[in-house]
């Protein structure tokens, strides 16, 4: 199960970087703000700033999870399940205010938010 759950949260933190990379890097390329559903070049670069420091959050995040396994697999098992699950939960909980945002964001919340869950809840089992 630990096997798993590892995978899984990796996964998570992997997605996380993506997103810090396509908010913090490539914001302000078409195909990036299209996919996050900004209306054209000009908001893109006005919101690049607020992208900016969002994707530094998704960075951290993932780098909390990363930091959590290698404690976890060196033998600091409490203290790496710790930043695991606070680093997951903040994940999900963040899917969960996106959803709070609109109706049109269920799916960037589901998909920013099921690896962390699921990773979550298979840390608590294994």
């Amino acid at each position: 199960m630990i096997v798993l759950a590892t995978v899984v949260v990796t996964l998570a933190a992997a997605l996380h970087v993506a997103i810090f990379f396509m908010e913090s890097v490539a914001w302000t390329r078409p195909a990036v703000w299209r996919r996050f559903g900004v209306a054209d070049q000009a908001a893109a670069d006005t919101t690049r700033p607020m992208a900016y420091n969002q994707g530094f959050y998704n960075l951290f995040l993932a780098a909390g999870a990363v930091l959590g396994l290698i404690l976890y697999g060196v033998g600091m098992q409490e203290a790496g399940l710790a930043l695991i699950l606070f680093t997951t939960a903040s994940m999900v909980l963040a899917a969960v205010v996106l959803v709070t945002t609109g109706r049109g964001y269920w799916r960037a919340a589901l998909i920013q938010g099921t690896l962390p869950l699921i990773g979550f809840v298979l840390m608590l089992l294994a």
